[in-house]
């Protein structure tokens, strides 16, 4: 049967729409770590791509004590967290180093804060200290004890701060519910870092420690316990994926024992051994392939994994030697970072060292497109990649950024300069054609056209 003139014209005037709305990256809202589906991307091509302490800053707000969690945006709202330390916290040291560990708790008070910032002019809108007293855990020297990014749905907000507790208010500051957690120790004393995700009517945390290692799924609006289920895992600080694939979802979790996948009741679908002999990259999903890294910088073993949907049991493959499996399309055990998370961006996956190479992979088949590249000389690499425009952004601890042309050639475009005070370990928040950069000091509002000219 023939559409009718009126069916035609409508299904035009759909495609006219389609083809002139933003592309659904081009975010309104960045809820979580590396955005909505932690992919560390924007396709809005009014991001700027130069930027300084003056160059296309459209605002910058001073934060008081210290915190490594990233922010995240909610319309006009910026939310972070902070700890500050009525006496004095010791410098954090950049670059990889033994001898960081601080395993005495701190005698002085301290102040767990969240903020809310208004995202054109940076001002506080709000300001909530949820704990005072004294730590009841240690952490590095470079750690915080707000390094976990918050997450929203755009109704609450929720907080949470490791070995202390979860934190939760609506988008105006009230407070909503709240529940506290026993402190436990980490390996080293280093501390907690995993940031809660959401998914549907629940959230989900991770504390993977030396004592009591679980997770627990908890609903969202009430607080209430869903399940619990405790893990055969010492200490890790990667965050929990959802993976929504063709078959399922599932929530991922990675660790140094093993990589485990839950479905949404807690049950075990599959896990695999072969991971470094520390895990902190978060996964993410691309092209139908979850990614799963873990780098340490001391071990022989740095895997990337490129895993299939539909996995069951044990899907392990030989330390060093197995390269695919029947769920895993590929790996490639000497090519990832420690700290940073990859980024898979136009075709092309990267992987960002954490002394100052970067390579690029195809995220197919895992084979190389450009093998190590070293980046200008500086600190070391704590920030996850980012991409927009046709370029790579790498951050590094000096608050140094090095714009990287994407493309099967290397070639750094150029460098833009933070001020000496701004040390950087925090992942940006990217909102329509705002970028917000997290520092030791502050909080920066980058926008093209905005403040002074380079």
């Amino acid at each position: 049967m023939k559409r009718s003139l009126a069916n035609r014209i409508g299904g035009a005037l759909a495609l006219l729409v389609i083809a002139n709305s933003p592309p659904a990256s081009a975010q309104d809202h960045w809820p979580q770590f590396r955005g909505a589906d932690s992919l560390g991307v924007s396709a809005n091509r009014n991001l700027p791509e130069k930027w300084s302490t003056t160059e296309n800053v459209e605002w910058k707000q001073d934060l008081p004590g210290r915190g490594w969690s990233c922010p995240i945006v909610w319309g006009d709202r910026i939310f972070l967290t902070t700890v500050i330390n009525d006496g004095e916290t010791e410098s954090a040291k950049k670059g990889l180093y033994f001898g960081g560990e601080r395993p005495k708790f701190p005698e002085t008070i301290h102040h767990w804060k969240v903020y809310c910032l208004d995202l054109k002019s940076g001002k506080i809108r709000w300001e909530k200290e949820v704990h005072q007293g004294k730590p009841q855990s240690a952490i590095h020297r470079k750690n915080s004890y707000a390094s976990e990014t918050p997450v929203t749905d755009g109704e609450r907000v929720y907080c949470y701060f490791g070995n202390l507790g979860l934190f939760v208010f609506d988008l105006d500051g009230n407070p909503q519910w709240s529940k506290k957690f026993t402190p436990h120790k980490t390996r080293y004393s280093w501390g907690t870092a995993a940031s809660p995700v959401l998914h549907k009517d629940r959230l989900y945390i991770l504390n993977d420690n030396e004592a009591d290692s679980w997770l627990l799924a908890l609903d969202k609006k009430s607080g209430d316990e869903v399940w619990k289920i405790k893990r055969d895992e010492k200490s890790n600080w990667s965050n929990p994926f959802i993976w929504e694939n063709e078959k399922r979802t599932e929530i991922v979790v990675p660790g140094t024992g093993r990589t485990r996948s839950y479905d949404l009741a807690g049950k075990e679908l599959w896990s695999f051994k072969g991971m470094s002999s520390i895990t902190i990259a978060t996964p993410y999903a691309s092209g139908g392939l979850l990614y799963i890294s873990s780098g340490y910088v001391g071990d022989r073993k740095k895997p990337i994994y490129a895993i299939r949907p539909g996995a069951s049991g044990d899907i392990s493959i030989a330390p060093l030697k197995g390269t695919s499996g029947e769920f895993i399309q590929w790996c490639n055990w000497k090519v990832s970072p420690y700290n940073p998370t990859t980024l898979v961006y136009d075709e092309q996956l990267y992987s960002l060292l954490d002394r100052g190479w970067i390579m690029a992979l195809d995220p197919k088949t895992g084979e190389f497109i450009y093998e190590k590249k070293r980046l200008p000389p500086g600190a070391g690499y704590t920030v996850s990649p980012w991409a927009y425009n046709g370029k790579v952004f790498c951050l590094n601890e000096d608050g140094e950024t090095h714009v990287v042309r994407a493309g099967k050639k290397f070639e750094v475009l150029h460098t833009n300069t933070l001020g000496e005070d701004d040390m950087a370990m925090a992942c940006p928040a990217i909102v329509g054609d705002r970028l917000i950069l997290r520092t030791a000091s502050r909080v920066y509002c980058i926008r093209k056209g905005a403040g002074k000219k380079g």
